[in-house]
């Protein structure tokens, strides 16, 4: 039971940290596709 439990934990904690880079990789995507824009109405 132990085992279970560490083992769901785990993955808990791994869904969590690949959820936080996928949101800070969008970010990234938004702020160049924002650059882009500026640059190209100038």
């Amino acid at each position: 039971m132990k085992t279970i439990k560490t083992l769901l934990l785990l993955a808990m904690t791994v869904l969590a940290l690949s959820a936080c880079n996928t949101v800070q990789g969008v970010g990234k995507d938004i702020e160049r596709a924002g650059e882009a824009i500026q640059r190209s109405t100038k």
